[in-house]
């Protein structure tokens, strides 16, 4: 498990920057809820004469007042931009770094295959992502007991699992794109990252773009429809893990295949 080792040492530095931040930001939203909870009724009457952009991020549905309500929505925003933007980073390039990094040779020429290669690149990926979550979910928790509020934990734990299925599959997007680059791109990872985001917006916004839904990850991790509902949206996420699949298995045919310079 060399590879493994090399890639998890390797993005260690920014695993602890990414984490911190996105924990650090969810646990202030958390702690100062109490504060903002004697503001909460005007903040609902502005949001409900906002039109169609109170329908774009769901807060038509969710009651602003409420604990779950403000976290689906302010922690939503934040974990759900945070942790894709993360998963992307982690998975764009990490096939192309040796060709970007001029260590090809040093790698290929060892009794590794190519296979093995990829499997450990993308465990390395997988772990990074499933260790942002689980120390987010338990700062975020921790925030929530320490506040004293009255806390739904379905409705957070299914919060959290729907962000992070949805890391998943952004996650193995990304790295089925890296396969095919040369040098990898932050761009691009940022880039399909945001572009998921604001389809989601759009499909919010009319329903003529409501297929969209079944395209961008960030569908199923709609706040609102998660607190409402109380669960999540199987057939969205099994098209989303589809996809996410998909990607990773060209990964493997092309990368084994590839003229590597």
């Amino acid at each position: 498990m060399t590879v493994l080792a090399h890639e998890l040492k390797r993005g260690r530095a920014a695993f602890i920057i990414w984490t911190a931040a996105i924990a650090f930001l969810l646990a202030v939203c958390v702690l100062i809820f109490p504060d903002m909870k004697n503001e909460m009724q005007n903040m609902d009457e502005m949001f409900s004469s906002m039109g169609s952009l109170t329908e774009a991020f769901g807060l038509d549905r969710l009651d602003y007042g409420t604990f779950i309500g403000y976290y689906a929505t302010e922690c939503g925003n934040v974990l759900g931009l945070g942790g894709a933007f993360f998963a992307a980073l982690c998975a764009v390039g990490i096939l192309g770094k040796e060709e970007k990094e001029k260590t090809a040779d040093f790698l290929l020429s060892h009794p590794v295959s190519r296979v093995r290669v990829i499997t450990e690149k993308l465990i390395a990926v997988l772990i990074q992502v499933t260790a942002l979550n689980i120390v987010v979910f338990a700062v975020s928790a921790v925030s929530a007991v320490a506040v004293g509020e009255d806390v739904p934990w379905k409705e957070l734990s299914l919060l959290h699992l729907a962000y992070y299925i949805m890391q998943l599959e952004l996650a193995g997007i990304c790295f089925g794109i890296s396969a095919f680059m040369r040098k990898g791109s932050v761009g691009a990872g940022l880039g399909i990252a945001a572009l998921a985001y604001f389809l989601n917006i759009i499909a919010n916004l009319t329903e003529k773009a409501d297929f969209l839904k079944y395209v961008t990850p960030f569908a199923y991790c709609d706040g609102a429809d998660i607190v409402s509902d109380c669960a999540l949206d199987g057939g969205k996420i099994a098209i989303g893990c589809a996809i996410g699949v998909i990607c990773v298995l060209a990964a493997y045919l092309k990368y084994s295949r590839k003229d590597i310079h």
